[in-house]
This record gives structure tokens, C-alpha cells and sequence, in this order.
């Protein structure tokens, strides 16, 4: 373990000199213990998961988990990753689908991981996990609602949100999906926040793209989360120079050569200042016995670095891409069209 905590850490800048290289001194990132200047953030997995419930959103609810069992099943694994270096993990799961900012709070106290969680809601997998309203509200509404998130706090536990999670379905996308983006757009006007939306196959990321322009969001404001579903690499390009983030997330074992693909092809465009890596990995599965089998969040770190180092990225790349990407693309600021 020691060892490969230190071929993870070579190269890596501290926080001190990344402090007045990448930001402002009053950039702050909403962790569940409270903002953070962005420049603490250190290494940072930027799509990752703990706890899901896919039941729907109509039978999601807190009484149908052990928050304790949760927490022994996660904590081991958020402690090998804090081993290897990494300082933050952005917890992607949505409300209506597991999200529980109290026992991230637990985890990260007991971690030391810097752990980040989100507002909006997810209509993939064909709007199961959308409550009601969200399709009796207006754009506006829903907006309002996120907004009062990221203003107040998460319900009882008062833990702001760090970003916007949305989800869609394959594009073109559907009136409903169309509404979350819309709302989205709105939110970030108001918060600042980026949208990091599930998106997939390019139809549906250049329906984003377009649908923010005419809410006169700039591109910059979205993360095109999934971006490896698509296999068609130009709208990769065609998205990165519109000013879209582009996230490589799904990283594993089988799919090791294609993301170090991606991300070397992208980085040879020019766009690495624009690209995110994950794993999309966790985590426990309610209503499975135990929580199902937990994979952990190492393989990034033990043989995806490594894969990119043995294709010639230097160490300042790398920090680029698991460092000061994650940090930029977390810290709020809107972004006009």
C-alpha cells in the first residue's frame, strides 16, 4: 500500500503552489463539511458513488437502508483511497436515488476524504427516478428549488451542495428531459454551480449544448458526463471547442486501453484543460443482501496513471487532469453565453 501511495503522489503539486497558479483566493468548493478553498482540493475522483437506491423515486426513502451498515461497508474503501493520495471524491447519486448528505458527512469525518455532493434530479433510465412534481412543475420551479439548496441547505442537515447532477435519456432529448436542462440552466445562472449532466451518446450532449445557448448558458457551464459512451471521438472535439467539459468516467480493468484512448486523443486536440477522469465506481445497492458486492476506487491510481505515464503523459499532465480540472470545474462561477 505505502508503495503505491507513493508512485500516486510523484509528481503532484501542493496545495501551496497551486494556490496562486489556478485560483483566486476567495474560490471556495462546498464540501459536506463546508467550503473549501478550491486549491485544497488535491487529487479528486470527480464521479463516484457510495450509496444508490434504484427502486424509483416514489419508494426511495431513507427507512430502507441502515445508515451504520452503510457506513462499515464504505469506509474501508474511502480509507484505501485516501492511502493513495486522492484528497476528494464528488458523490454523483442524485435525491430520489440514495443521496444522504448526513452519512457523507459521517464518512468524510472518519475518511479525511473532502467528499462533495449535489442538488437536481435524474431522468435517465426513463424517468424512474423523478419525483412527481417534476413533471407537474414549470422550469422555473424546479430551479427555484435547487436554488434553495444550494442557499439553505439539503433538508434537516443544512449541507450545501457542491454541484448540479442532472440525468437524461439517449437524445434527442425528451420534453421532460428538455425541462431539467432548462431548469438547470436557470439554477446555474443563480448559483453559479456547474451541471454535470448524464448524458451518453452525442445526440443528447449536443442537444445540451444547444438548449443552454438559448438559455444564454455558455457551454463552459456543462460537464458532459459519460462522454465515453459515445464512440465517435470528432463530437468529443465538437463538444470540447464549443467549451464543454468532457468526462472519461467508467474506468476498470476492461476498458482501460479505450479511456487512455480518449484522454491521449484529447489531450493530442489540445483540449486536456477540458477533460475529466473517473471511475463511476462504488457501491452499496440497496435492497441487496449487505449491499450487494462493493468495488472500490483504486483502480484509477494503482493502473490508469500508470497506463497514461507509460504513453508519455508527464507528471504536470496528470496533475492537470486529476488535480487542477477537478478543482476548476467545482468551483462555481457563472458562465454567460
Amino acid at each position: 500500500m505505502a508503495d503505491a501511495a507513493a508512485v500516486t503522489r510523484r509528481g503532484f503539486l501542493g496545495g501551496a503552489a497551486l494556490a496562486g497558479a489556478a485560483w483566486a483566493a476567495n474560490d471556495r468548493v462546498q464540501t459536506v463539511r463546508g467550503p473549501r478553498p478550491a486549491h485544497e482540493l488535491g487529487m479528486t475522483l470527480i464521479h463516484e458513488h457510495i450509496l444508490v437506491d434504484f427502486i424509483g423515486a416514489e419508494q426511495a426513502r431513507p427507512d430502507r437502508y441502515d445508515a451504520g451498515e452503510v457506513f462499515e461497508a464504505a469506509l474501508p474503501h474511502l480509507r484505501d483511497l485516501r492511502a493513495r493520495g486522492c484528497s476528494t471524491l464528488v458523490e454523483c447519486t442524485p435525491a430520489y436515488l440514495g443521496r444522504d448528505p448526513e452519512l457523507l458527512r459521517r464518512l468524510s469525518l472518519a475518511s479525511g476524504l473532502h467528499i462533495i455532493t449535489n442538488t437536481g434530479y435524474y431522468g435517465a433510465n426513463r424517468d424512474k427516478h423523478l419525483p412527481r412534481h417534476a413533471f407537474e412543475e414549470s422550469a422555473d420551479s424546479l430551479a427555484a428549488r435547487w436554488t434553495r439548496e444550494w442557499r439553505e441547505g439539503i433538508g434537516r442537515s443544512r449541507i450545501r451542495p457542491g454541484f448540479l447532477k442532472i440525468g437524461v435519456d439517449a437524445g434527442p432529448l425528451s420534453d421532460i428531459d428538455r425541462k431539467l436542462v432548462q431548469a438547470a440552466a436557470r439554477c446555474h445562472l443563480r448559483t453559479g454551480l456547474r451541471i454535470h449532466a448524464h448524458t451518453g451518446p452525442a445526440a443528447g450532449a449536443m442537444d445540451i449544448i444547444a438548449e443552454l445557448r438559448r438559455e444564454r448558458v455558455h457551454p463552459k457551464a456543462y460537464v458532459w458526463v459519460h462522454a465515453q459512451n459515445e464512440k465517435d471521438r470528432k463530437f468529443h472535439l465538437e463538444a470540447a471547442r464549443a467549451g464543454a467539459w468532457i468526462e472519461f468516467d467508467g474506468v476498470r480493468a476492461q476498458t482501460l486501453d479505450a479511456h487512455a484512448d480518449a484522454v491521449m486523443d484529447l489531450h493530442a486536440a489540445g483540449f486536456l484543460d477540458q477533460a475529466l477522469i473517473s471511475q463511476d465506481s462504488g457501491w452499496y445497492r440497496v435492497g441487496e443482501p449487505g449491499g450487494g458486492k462493493y468495488n472500490g476506487y483504486t483502480f484509477l491510481f494503482d493502473s490508469f496513471v500508470p497506463e497514461l505515464r507509460q504513453r508519455g503523459m508527464r507528471e504536470s499532465e496528470i496533475n492537470t487532469l486529476l488535480v487542477l480540472n477537478p478543482a476548476r470545474a467545482l468551483t462555481p462561477g457563472v458562465r454567460r453565453a
